[in-house]
């Protein structure tokens, strides 16, 4: 992940906040306001060592209860701009009990609902956040494991929305001593996965771009949707298109279609 120290920088959904205090001592940008979902009790107690006071001590603006998917949560920057919004690894947390499952799963399941969440995370990113004179960027950090790669994050998760997708890089956690990836519910450590940070901004020509890439999967003879290929024969694309897997796929894309345009007329 590249971060120009010039840069200011807003980090949302930073569960234990240990991402924020780890750019802020070893980046320290221009400036920087931390955020996350939990209010500051639920942080004290869901995790034992969180950065909450240490961010304090470094007069770094913590915002907790911060919901990236309510506009006034982002009305509470109160007019400030950035260069660059960063959410890391977001996930949905789990419901408890199936009622609640239920209720929260009518508009296509827990894909739907994770790519709601970044779609809306984009969305007011760039409507309440980001300054329109700089180069506007929304990192997404996510792993190419599941659930994660079954998002289409490149592909459709911007549709209808100002942004693009201007490419990727690899996320070296190394770079962020003391930054910890937590498991969304419960203070435990999830494995260090190497991830993939996602780049977008309403600015197609700009200053990040030679320093990100497309990944091969885009290109023509693969199942972009999927992540397979290249085809070496019109058998091999026939076969995949009717394997489980590509029907897979397909349901939860027509299932995100359905959101985007129930959402639309609302």
């Amino acid at each position: 992940m590249y971060l120009d120290p010039s840069w200011r920088i807003l980090t949302v959904g930073d569960g234990d906040l240990s991402f924020s205090h780890s750019v802020a001592r070893y980046i320290k940008p221009a400036k920087l306001v931390a955020s996350t979902y939990d209010d500051a009790n639920t942080i004290e107690q869901k995790y034992a060592d969180n950065a909450l006071s240490a961010l304090q001590q470094l007069n770094i603006e913590t915002l907790t209860e911060f919901d990236v998917t309510r506009p006034d949560s982002w009305q509470r920057l109160d007019g400030a701009c950035f260069d660059v919004v960063i959410f890391q690894f977001p996930l949905i947390p789990a419901f408890k009990g199936e009622a609640a499952f239920k209720a929260h799963t009518q508009q296509g399941g827990m894909n739907v609902l994770n790519r709601a969440l970044l779609h809306r995370y984009l969305d007011y990113a760039s409507q309440f956040a980001l300054d329109k004179n700089g180069p506007m960027l929304c990192y997404i950090t996510s792993k190419d494991v599941k659930p994660y790669r079954e998002w289409n994050i490149e592909g459709s998760l911007n549709q209808g929305l100002n942004c693009q997708y201007l490419g990727q890089m690899p996320f070296d956690i190394s770079v962020f001593p003391g930054y910890k990836i937590r498991n969304v519910d419960r203070d435990k450590h999830v494995k260090d996965t190497s991830g993939i940070t996602y780049v977008f901004s309403e600015k197609t020509n700009n200053e990040i771009t030679p320093k990100l890439s497309f990944p091969a999967y885009l290109g023509e003879k693969y199942c972009a949707l999927c992540r397979v290929g290249p085809y070496m024969a019109q058998e091999d694309e026939d076969k995949h298109l009717l394997s489980k897997k590509h029907k897979q796929m397909e349901k939860f894309e027509q299932n995100w279609q359905a959101w985007l345009v129930q959402n639309s007329e609302e």
